[in-house]
């Protein structure tokens, strides 16, 4: 192998390497600079700095301030992409417009407020790429399933009865 080959392969792979993508998933909390030394183990390696990495993250999740939600980092030329990745709870309990709490004080919330089936269709819309559901209608009993254990009413009745009303036709879900 001559010098001038090596240096052309070593060129190449640095090259590969800017246009490899990296996608990684942190649990984060809404609006609060995370644990730098959680995000060192993941994103060190990738050669970013945990620290810019925090408060780009702190930056992306200000609309969800106090609330636990999962962010996708998409890392390409040593650049953080932030993308918040909402779960099903995070959003019911936003849709709540609960105040935002101090979860250093403040432990165990019940989060017994009233959501609408409209705002209930609204979040299986967003949550339907991620849903495991042939149609719609199973996106929303999901979603009810999950106000259920979060707590909250939907309509003024327990969410479980707005399950089987969905389930004997009193209630309809368009397709999509």
């Amino acid at each position: 192998l001559s010098i001038a080959t090596w240096l052309c392969n070593r060129r190449h792979l640095r090259v590969s390497l800017n246009l490899l993508q990296s996608i990684v998933y942190l649990k984060a909390v809404g609006g609060e600079v995370g644990a730098t030394s959680a995000l060192a183990p993941k994103i060190g390696p990738l050669g970013l700095s945990p620290k810019k990495v925090g408060d780009d993250i702190a930056k992306a999740t200000t609309e969800w301030k106090g609330l636990k939600v999962t962010v996708k980092l998409t890392i390409q030329n040593r650049q953080a992409k932030v993308e918040v990745v909402p779960s099903a709870s995070s959003l019911i309990i936003k849709a709540l417009k609960e105040p935002p709490r101090d979860r250093k004080k403040v432990k165990n919330v019940k989060h017994n407020g009233n959501i609408t089936m409209d705002q209930v269709l609204d979040i299986a819309r967003i949550m339907r790429p991620r849903s495991m559901a042939r149609y719609l209608s199973g996106t929303v009993k999901e979603i009810l399933g999950t106000a259920q254990s979060v707590g909250c009413t939907v309509d003024g009745s327990h969410p479980h009865d707005k399950i089987e009303e969905i389930n004997d036709g009193s209630i309809t879900i368009p397709d999509e």
